[in-house]
């Protein structure tokens, strides 16, 4: 049997779980958007690979990835956000997202999304129900931050000379104070986020889980990273609670503690294909 092959038993478990489930917890990393096309960055060398200028300046991401950053040099800063904004706004999610929102549609108490990605490419697939817990970059917030307004960054279009990572076009400002704005995510070293909105997110996704406690639900983890580890401790608390399964699928193949799982190696999309595959009834998944 090929590699493949041996993983067909475990994709058969993923499948039959997920038909079962009366509800569906997605919690995923910056390895869902992979197939997307957007970039994860894991380690300097893949950072400076896809950001050249800030190599040069030996800048890592979470060097740039940091409120500090707007004080240093805020056009560099919007250079690389400034970017990330324009390719996410030009992403297309891949075929997973939509098979991720027929599942829990099909599922009688429905499905949520816990999200560590800032890209919006869950609502842009079409599921309203997120909890995005390190923000994200479509909506801005003052730098200082004078008050806890954040607004739509939709009338922002940057323009970045690329080959200096650097914002050419206007700096977007606070309309309050005039201060240079920022995204509203989640920064290393950051006590300047403005986290009310996505508070309000994590409200409704408690409410939510309170709702269907006691029921059969499944936690699927999807490309969530050991850097960062915010959504795999989101998973790790709900499947604390009795009779919740948890799910991995993960690159790296790292595995669930014993009593969970199954854990399936492998990119983001061709599992996700796999899985929906080996439905009993995929037109009911």
């Amino acid at each position: 049997m090929s590699g493949a092959d041996l993983l067909l038993p475990l994709i058969d478990e993923v499948a039959q779980q997920i038909q079962a489930a009366e509800a569906l917890v997605v919690a995923a990393g910056a390895g869902l958007g992979v197939d997307s096309g957007l970039p994860d960055f894991r380690g300097s060398r893949g950072f400076w690979q896809a950001y050249p200028a800030l190599g040069r300046q030996r800048l890592r991401f979470q060097d740039i990835a940091n409120p500090a950053a707007f004080r240093r040099d805020a056009r560099v800063a919007w250079g690389f956000y400034g970017h990330r904004l324009a390719l996410y706004r030009q992403t297309v999610p891949h075929e997973g997202f939509a098979l991720l929102k027929q599942w829990m549609a099909a599922r009688a108490l429905g499905g949520r999304v816990f999200t560590s990605n800032v890209d919006g490419q869950f609502q842009r697939a079409g599921l309203p129900d997120v909890h995005e817990c390190h923000g994200s970059i479509h909506l801005l917030q003052c730098s200082r931050p004078c008050s806890a307004r954040v607004w739509s960054a939709d009338s922002f279009q940057p323009e970045v000379d690329e080959a200096q990572c650097r914002l050419t076009s206007e700096l977007p400002r606070c309309p309050d104070c005039g201060a240079v704005a920022r995204p509203a995510i989640l920064m290393f070293d950051d006590d300047a986020w403005v986290e009310a909105p996505f508070e309000r997110q994590a409200d409704a996704l408690d409410d939510w889980l309170a709702q269907v406690r006691g029921r059969r639900l499944v936690v699927l983890e999807i490309g969530a990273g050991s850097a960062i580890v915010s959504v795999r401790s989101f998973a790790q608390r709900l499947a604390r609670v009795p009779g919740v399964r948890w799910i991995r699928l993960n690159p790296d193949g790292s595995r669930l503690p014993p009593g969970h799982g199954p854990s399936l190696p492998g990119g983001a999309l061709e599992l996700l294909r796999r899985i929906h595959e080996r439905m009993p009834d995929p037109t009911s998944a």
